[in-house]
């Protein structure tokens, strides 16, 4: 159930964008939960995105990148948050080092 504050409005109750207590969104909450199980989705994830979020998967990679960077999913799902900034800051790193020049110099 959310936690209705004064600044929650009608229209974010009814698309589960209100505030729960941890301070995300039911929607945010729903997001970092279905992406600690997803694996399990017996349709596949892209798939399960989309039946369960009506989101293309780039919107949903999106929407979970801008939310793991919040102290509030953080305090939600630590470990998930924690995994899921490694292995974002590890892509980010592997895509660095494509582009760096190599010297042929030793």
């Amino acid at each position: 159930m959310p936690v209705v504050t004064s600044t929650a409005s009608v229209a974010d109750l009814q698309s589960g964008r209100a505030a729960t207590a941890s301070g995300l969104s039911e929607f945010e909450a729903d997001l970092l939960d279905f992406e600690a199980t997803a694996w399990k989705a017996p349709e596949g994830k892209d798939a399960a995105i989309l039946q369960r979020f009506d989101l293309s998967v780039p919107r949903y990679y999106q929407e979970i990148n801008a939310l793991i960077d919040r102290p509030e999913a953080l305090a939600h799902a630590p470990l998930l948050v924690k995994r899921l900034r490694r292995l974002r800051d590890q892509r980010q790193r592997n895509r660095s080092a494509r582009h760096l020049p190599v010297s042929s110099t030793v």
